[in-house]
């Protein structure tokens, strides 16, 4: 169910992107094909000449390019370098600096050169002017929608490789336990409280075991470690309940702390902050702490609450 979430999401971003690319296209909101003309002062050098210029923009040239732009500077001037190309012909660079409009800055990102722009053009000596016309701009969404893609897989990947290492620890702690016969041990000292919590479960059925490893883990903050645990605690359930596949109250319990777990290490979360290069990635355990502890004890109380209102009482008869 929720990959096929995930595919609609997709395909929304993917079909809103390709309407935004389609309207501009139709409107031109990026002005392809509408050359701008500049006054400039010029004469024709030989090939591969670079001259560097200060062009100004008059007011009327961006409203005539780019109508549906709202506009703070109405004149700006751009910082330039010509390459000549033959007699009146040549590429141009354009430097983007921080009083010129927003959409340059949107073209420049599309084209995929940060901070500058290119075109080609020509310059008339007889007016003292050139005329330039940048490289089109289209489908701007769907290469961010791509570009977005492609980075987020690989901040999944370093994100991923960050955790292998203390995911493997506690997974390896995890198992020398549960061979060691600690879980036993633990069912034993947390008694008094598994009975109150899950009183139709014996305190020594393998259910308590799974339990405690899931809830162990999450306490570390090693949700994905619990994981395992968490569906085995379940099935274990299942297999005591006289009504399969209906959620007992203590599935319901269980299912609650699992999802509100007090928190005391959150481990997790601190390798993703040391991943991601916090200066102080250990700073969030006092308030985990406390988010946690708050969230399960709301979680049970409101658990063990709703058992005792008749519209939510489990029908323990055996299902026909």
């Amino acid at each position: 169910m929720l990959n096929h979430i995930w595919l609609a999401l997709i395909g929304i971003g993917i079909l809103t992107a390709t309407g935004r690319d389609i309207y501009d296209l139709t409107t031109n909101t990026y002005g392809n094909g509408i050359p701008w003309i500049f006054d400039a002062a010029i004469t024709p050098q030989p090939d591969g000449t670079k001259q560097q210029l200060q062009l100004r923009v008059a007011a009327e040239q961006p409203r005539m390019h780019f109508p549906h732009a709202v506009w703070e500077n109405d004149n700006f001037s751009i910082p330039a370098t010509l390459t000549h190309h033959g007699r009146n012909t040549f590429s141009i660079v354009f430097t983007l600096t921080d009083d010129m409009p927003d959409i340059f800055r949107e073209m420049s990102d599309a084209s995929g050169s940060k901070g500058t722009l290119t075109g080609n053009g020509y310059f008339r000596t007889d007016t003292q002017t050139i005329t330039v016309s940048f490289d089109p701009v289209k489908f701007v969404y769907l290469k961010r929608i791509t570009n977005a893609a492609f980075d987020s897989a690989g901040v999944g990947v370093q994100i991923a490789l960050g955790l292998i290492g203390i995911m493997a620890l506690w997974l390896g702690v995890m198992k020398v336990a549960e061979q060691a016969g600690l879980i036993t041990i633990l069912a034993h000292i947390v008694k008094p409280i598994t009975v109150r919590l899950f009183p139709d479960v014996p305190y020594d059925h393998p259910a308590i075991g799974s339990m405690l490893m899931n809830i162990s883990a999450n306490m570390l903050g090693l949700g994905n470690a619990a994981t395992p645990f968490g569906l085995k605690a379940m099935e274990e359930l299942n297999s005591i309940n006289p009504k399969a596949g209906v959620a007992t109250n203590s599935m319901v319990t269980f299912l609650a702390l699992n999802t509100s777990c007090i928190t005391l290490i959150p481990a997790t979360a601190i390798a993703l902050r040391v991943a991601a290069g916090s200066a102080d990635p250990t700073i969030i355990i006092g308030t985990t702490f406390l988010a946690s502890l708050t969230a399960t004890i709301v979680a049970v109380i409101v658990s063990k609450l709703l058992q005792r209102v008749k519209l939510f009482a489990w029908d323990r008869t055996e299902a026909s």
